[in-house]
């Protein structure tokens, strides 16, 4: 299923030669680190970016993004049935998936980011009755931990940045104990990309060839086998579209930084000429502003899957549906329609 829907943002007075300062983080810090075979991504560099990002003034005011998907992944922890002492939160950030949790539907949840500066700051559970416990570990690695030990895994706006996905997705397979799940979400292919075209285009008409500004992502299409590899079952994926307004292309990429999510691969090119960018600028104005409005399109794919195991949840069979697809939105608006095919459903299970 794809959803689309419009934020505005609303400029917070930066100026050009601010954002110009401030956009090069390697200049300051470059990761020294040689990649590792077959590595896409600096996660030193990731790292930087996210402890630079925490100690901005703004940081707060450009989490919009990752705290609606946030809120998108602890919303589907309540469609689970089944109580899950033990949680593992991939990629913490800051928290913006554990505040949205109660007591009702897990324990004890274990944070873990590899910035030591974003793990500090997480929020904890609005419900005081979850414990909340932070780590500093990689979670491209997720050192420390033993198989079989979670019964939920969760991450949300984390995943598009590790290296090896495959091996990535096997180690959370491990990790989680049979008959439970991993729910998460990630930026997927063509997002951004009416900033990457503008900035390829002004690069070929400045300069007469490309490079890479904006990180690879993964194809939606390829998430699920990925799942499927690593051993989970009962896969469900569901992709939306959010698109974000912003005053220009300069705001965007400022809340990009402060969102961590710069560009970090190994063979980035580490400066943009400032003719460059302001041909981007106009680029991006001429060929996809609306209405005086830069928008800017994440793609997001949220994931389920299941470790299999004896009790894990069955599809249903073919053709033991009650209604009709086109009459969702009637059942929807009729309680009384809802409550007689709830007690159906648990006629069945009974049985």
């Amino acid at each position: 299923m794809k959803q689309f829907r419009m934020i505005l943002r609303k400029p917070r007075g930066f100026q050009f030669f601010r954002w110009v300062s401030s956009c090069n983080m390697d200049s300051a810090s470059t990761s020294q680190n040689a990649p590792s075979l077959n590595a896409v991504f600096d996660r030193e560099m990731k790292r930087k970016q996210r402890d630079w990002a925490v100690r901005q003034p703004d940081f707060k005011a450009a989490q919009y993004l990752k705290e609606e998907i946030g809120w998108r992944v602890a919303d589907k922890v309540f469609d689970l049935t089944k109580f899950n002492p033990l949680v593992l939160d991939i990629g913490c950030g800051v928290g913006h998936i554990t505040p949205h949790l109660i007591k009702e539907n897990v324990g004890k949840i274990i944070q873990v980011d590899v910035s030591g500066g974003m793990v500090q700051s997480s929020a904890t559970c609005d419900d005081s009755e979850v414990e909340v416990e932070r780590r500093t570990v990689d979670e491209e690695t997720l050192d420390g931990f033993n198989e079989n030990q979670f019964d939920l895994l969760l991450t949300s706006m984390s995943a598009h940045w590790i290296n090896q996905l495959p091996q990535w997705m096997k180690k959370c397979h491990d990790i989680l104990k049979p008959d439970c799940p991993f729910i998460g979400s990630m930026l997927a292919e063509d997002t951004l990309y009416e900033l990457r075209c503008s900035l390829q285009l002004a690069e070929l008409e400045r300069l007469g060839g490309v490079s890479s500004h904006v990180s690879p992502f993964v194809r939606s299409q390829d998430i699920g086998g990925l799942l499927s590899s690593a051993g989970f079952d009962m896969i469900t994926l569901d992709s939306d579209e959010i698109e974000v307004g912003y005053p220009n292309m300069f705001s965007l990429m400022y809340d990009l930084q402060l969102m961590a999510e710069s560009h970090c691969t190994y063979r980035r090119n580490h400066t943009i000429r400032r003719d460059v960018l302001m041909a981007a600028e106009a680029i991006y104005q001429t060929m996809y502003s609306k209405d005086g409005k830069y928008p800017a399109t994440f793609k997001i794919v949220s994931f389920i899957g299941w470790k299999p195991g004896p009790n894990m949840p069955k599809a249903a069979k073919r053709g033991s549906q009650q209604v009709s697809l086109k009459d969702i939105g009637k059942i929807v608006e009729d309680p009384e329609m809802m409550k007689k095919m709830s007690e159906g459903s648990n006629k069945k299970k009974d049985n």
